[in-house]
């Protein structure tokens, strides 16, 4: 049957944006990092402003030694194991990774999806592709798996981030789950199901948004916890905002506009009621109320006006060299990674604007411009501002939307649209504009590594992507250090992340472009001429930042804040530090203190106290008992505020114990004075026992009683010597425990009895009780 080639509903609206960008003075170079292992580079490719208040440094990356296989996508990082955990897309499943010293990322296992059995009844299959990890604080890992065929529905799939990968079960969710996020109380999970259609464009599956309500324990949820955000509402004529990029769908199916709306990428509010989902190929962005499961609203992104100053690309990659400038064509800004985050008691969104166009069977929705007027596509209108510059070295090679900026009646394009905006932007919650990162990224990038200007990510070139769509910003996470807020973006074609200073949003400031890449080495080109996919990748370092993971300083390992980025082509999990500003001096003498016999016990279960009263603050503390470092904990530098950690010690035998700390920052380390702890009542206190054979005859009850002190959790009676009942104890320390025992058809003669009260650091008898039965 003939293929049925797309064309667009509904045009976009756009509106001007002021040129937002930023002056990049006050710029140095970035000094080279120390070489670590794997994929760190000796050299990276970078520049910090001189100003900056953190700077990003690469510690360690792990290699899976796969080139261009998806081998390394999303990431994601639980805080209580010390575990990063990294998709590798096309295997099915997630490698885990230790990252407990984040210079060796060390391979633990991988989470298998293939073969889970899903609530429904269906089992994931073999050939199913992972696309996306989410992790729980408790440890309850989400994974998104779509089907083979992807037009088919996919799952979710559970497991246990403290565990060795077996997996909890799974729930079925719509067509290509491509993004998972849990909401900030962990209550649901959020799935984007994009819902492509396949290869020949003959299914369309719908997109949708998946709203799973979960479980408070780490288990798998049931199938009825699914409910389906759908797009039903705007099918109607007239139901769908201007500016929507909507196609004409396959002949004869229903919900075409559902069909056509495909979620790619998921943020939730602080409150967990509303998602914002983007809708890359339609340039939209969806409104989700979770707790009705229903998209609320569809906003157009509109685009940028490339031709304000502050806003311009270089548009060829066939001109002379880099010519970044302003010309006459609007950029559809097409996010595909976005992320929120509160600031001034209010919430902003912020969207990578990658760009992405319709290329289903045989319609591909880019053309250049030069081509225009061919090939029964429409040429440029007479009266155009781009008409006559169709030049290779002007605007002939880039490429624009044949779908985007005809006439009303099709006959010329009046306007030229480009895919992607080559920025990342700041969005009220409400869809206004307050920030675009302007030319910012092409303009740092081509100060930086001119000769590998708008380079490619499988092999190292000049230019290669400025046809297309540039740099192209793919994932955007934000995070704080001390007091600011900072946005980092991954740029997935030549590479590298881009920091800036969120914490005014309408003011965003640039503070650093870091790239770990050896653009010296083609890693296509390294293999054709025989090297291994590891070899190459090794060389070349990181390539095509897929997601970004921030880590949080009370999170990190180190004690220091920390971004895990996922490399799709060069199969690399890569962690940088992000290094705050430096301490101007060690930090002040903390003190240790104890709340044992408090309660007027000295038992084996206490907490240890450790007090930076004013002063130079830490960053790590690290506690030792008897000389050994039992316990370290992470700490936010507030200087000169005070610091206050807690240790609880469990299960310490009666002994001394002698306690100090270690308090860390980048400028020195300072010991605390040591503390002295006393435990003499770790085993339960003495039990008094009783009885009531006052008539001497063989039917009777033994009491016993411990007035106060360390509780027991079971206990034993003994009669002459031997057990003859037992049974367990609720420890309420220092309360009262009792225990009676009736014991009958006692034979004539002397009985000894004793109770034994036992925990888990000992055991205490009680004194010998003699019974007379006549």
């Amino acid at each position: 049957m003939p293929v049925p080639t797309p064309r667009l509903l509904t045009l976009p609206r756009w509106s001007a944006v002021a040129a937002v960008g930023l002056a990049l003075g006050g710029l140095v170079s970035a000094s080279a990092a120390p070489a670590a292992r794997a994929a760190v580079i000796d050299d990276p490719v970078g520049v910090t402003t001189s100003d900056a208040a953190i700077e990003l440094r690469a510690l360690g990356s792990y290699e899976t030694g796969l080139f261009d296989q998806s081998a390394a996508e999303i990431v994601a990082h639980h805080p209580a194991t010390q575990r990063l955990f990294s998709v590798n897309a096309h295997a099915g499943q997630v490698t885990v990774l230790d990252v407990e010293d984040p210079g060796a990322p060390r391979r633990l296992f991988a989470l298998e999806t293939a073969n889970v059995t899903a609530a429904d009844g269906s089992s994931v299959p073999a050939s199913a592709v992972a696309n996306s990890v989410a992790v729980r604080e408790d440890g309850l890992v989400a994974v998104a798996v779509e089907s083979n065929p992807k037009t088919e529905a996919g799952w979710l799939v559970f497991f246990d981030a403290a565990t060795d990968g077996t997996a909890l079960g799974a729930v079925r969710v719509g067509a290509l789950p491509d993004m998972v996020t849990f909401t900030p109380d962990g209550a649901r999970a959020v799935v984007a199901d994009e819902g492509e259609p396949d290869d020949d464009y003959t299914v369309d599956p719908e997109g949708d948004v998946a709203v799973v309500d979960l479980p408070g324990s780490v288990t798998a949820p049931g199938q009825d916890a699914v409910r389906i955000a759908d797009f039903h509402a705007f099918e109607a004529e007239g139901a769908l905002p201007e500016g929507v990029r909507v196609f004409t769908g396959i002949e004869g199916s229903d919900h075409p506009v559902s069909r056509n709306l495909e979620p790619e990428y998921v943020t939730v509010s602080d409150d967990g009621t509303t998602a914002w989902v983007t809708l890359q190929e339609a340039n939209s962005v969806a409104v989700v109320d979770l707790d009705a499961a229903e998209v609320t609203e569809i906003r157009s992104l509109g685009s940028k006006d490339f031709s304000v100053e502050g806003q311009g690309i270089d548009p060829s990659d066939k001109d002379a060299g880099i010519d970044i400038r302003t010309v006459p064509v609007r950029g559809l800004y097409m996010p595909d990674g976005i992320t929120s985050y509160a600031a001034g008691g209010e919430t902003y969104l912020l969207t990578a604007n990658e760009g992405d166009a319709r290329e289903w069977g045989d319609y591909e929705e880019p053309v250049r411009v030069k081509d225009l007027g061919e090939d029964g596509v429409a040429p440029l209108c007479d009266d155009a501002p781009a008409a006559g510059r169709t030049a290779d070295d002007d605007l002939g090679r880039l490429d624009v939307s044949r779908a985007s900026g005809l006439a009303a009646d099709g006959s010329c394009y009046e306007e030229l649209f480009a895919f992607g905006a080559r920025s990342f932007s700041i969005w009220t919650a409400d869809g206004e504009q307050v920030f675009d990162s302007g030319d910012d990224f092409e303009q740092i990038t081509a100060d930086v590594a001119p000769d590998t200007f708008n380079s490619d990510h499988g092999e190292s070139s000049f230019e290669s992507r400025s046809d297309a769509k540039g740099p192209e910003p793919e994932s955007v996470v934000v995070g704080t250090v001390g007091d600011r807020t900072y946005a980092f973006v991954g740029l997935e074609r030549v590479g590298g992340i881009m920091a800036y200073d969120i914490t005014d949003p309408t003011d965003a400031t640039f503070v650093q472009y870091l790239n770990n890449r050896d653009f010296s080495v083609s890693a296509e080109d390294a293999i054709d001429d025989g090297a291994t996919p590891a070899e190459a990748v090794r060389a070349a370092g990181d390539l095509g930042p897929e997601g970004l993971a921030f880590i949080s300083a009370t999170d990190s390992p180190t004690g220091e804040a920390m971004l895990a980025v996922g490399n799709e082509v060069s199969g690399s999990t890569t962690l940088y530090a992000i290094d705050g500003p430096a301490a101007v001096e060690a930090p002040a003498r903390g003190a240790i203190s104890d709340d044992n016999a408090r309660d007027g016990v000295r038992g084996g279960d206490y907490t240890v106290s450790v007090d930076l009263w004013w002063g130079q603050n830490a960053t790590q503390v690290r506690l030792t008992e008897n000389g050994d470092v039992v316990a370290t904990r992470n700490l936010v530098d507030a200087t000169p505020a005070a610091q206050h950690v807690e240790f609880d010690v469990a299960d310490r035998a009666d002994g001394t114990y002698e306690y100090g700390c270690e308090l860390v920052n980048a400028a020195g380390t300072t010991d605390c004075r040591t503390h002295t702890v006393r435990v003499t009542e770790a085993a339960p206190a003495t039990p008094r026992l009783s009885h009531d054979n006052h008539d001497q005859d063989g039917e009777y009850t033994l009491r016993a009683d411990l007035w106060w002190g360390t509780n027991a959790t079971a206990w034993t009676l003994l009669e002459d010597g031997e057990p003859v009942s037992s049974g367990d104890l609720t420890d309420g320390t220092p309360s009262a425990q009792h225990v009676e025992v009736p014991l009958t058809g006692r034979t004539a003669g002397k009985h000894t009895y004793q109770i034994v009260f036992s925990n888990h650091l000992g055991d205490t008898e009680s004194k010998e009780l003699t019974v007379r039965v006549r």
